[in-house]
């Protein structure tokens, strides 16, 4: 890694995140990062270098409705400019855009974290062989951007069978509407789908979820891919 140097002449890792997908998540994302971070001063945190960018084409309207214009070439463009600004590694703390991983690690030659990966990985060592419930949007299971991480993890998945309803919460956090009132029900029955369907433990794998985490009862345990993702960031930085 290039890593800069601080006042002191010390070394440390510059983090870009490639954000904006949508906003809210990407301020829980790096509020994630500094709760796992160690630190004494604001000199112990994480450098994060930000791109929040909300102008990303949809990705739901591209891989659910159809849509003609591609999120991708707008991922790229900003994965290089945070390159061009001395990032030493990228993350992006939306889980749908990997669809566009890619993308992204092509325009660039720093490497480029991928938030299944993170996710699984925990998965994988606390759950040895679990079913996966994926709370996410109807999109994540259209494209299979989880399937492709499982098998060589022992792991299998199960999605909640209302759709429609779950794209309505994210919908409507997207719209700030993060009350009890306004999304809680629809929330807590697709985690207890998932849990009639045998799941051991939940996966938040929208990052808008991982907003209104806190609106779900505790008979799973829950690993939000957020969190995953703003662990290995925190570890990688300081260590």
């Amino acid at each position: 890694m290039r890593s800069s140097h601080d006042a002191s002449g010390a070394e440390h890792i510059v983090v870009g995140v490639l954000g904006g997908m949508g906003p809210d998540a990407t301020v829980a994302f790096m509020q994630q990062v500094i709760q796992a971070t160690p630190a004494e001063d604001d000199i112990d945190h994480v450098h994060m270098v930000v791109d929040n960018n909300p102008k990303v084409p949809s990705r739901i309207k591209a891989l659910l409705e159809g849509g003609d214009v591609s999120p991708g070439p707008a991922i790229a463009e900003m994965a290089q400019r945070l390159e061009q600004s001395g990032c030493d590694f990228l993350v992006m703390p939306c889980n749908t855009a990997h669809y566009y991983w890619q993308d992204a690690q092509d325009a660039v030659s720093i490497p480029v974290w991928h938030i299944v990966e993170r996710t699984l990985d925990r998965v994988a060592a606390q759950w040895p062989g679990a079913r996966v419930g994926m709370l996410c949007s109807p999109a994540l299971r259209k494209i299979g951007l989880y399937e492709g991480f499982i098998e060589s993890r022992g792991l299998s998945l199960a999605y909640p069978r209302d759709e429609d309803a779950m794209l309505e919460v994210i919908r409507s956090v997207k719209k700030g509407q993060v009350s009890d009132d306004a999304v809680g029900g629809a929330f807590r029955q697709a985690a207890a789908d998932l849990v009639a369907q045998e799941a051991d433990v939940l996966v938040l794998a929208c990052t808008e979820l991982s907003i209104i985490s806190h609106l779900l009862d505790d008979r799973l345990p829950i690993v939000d891919s957020v969190e995953a993702l703003a662990v290995s960031v925190a570890q990688a930085a300081t260590q």
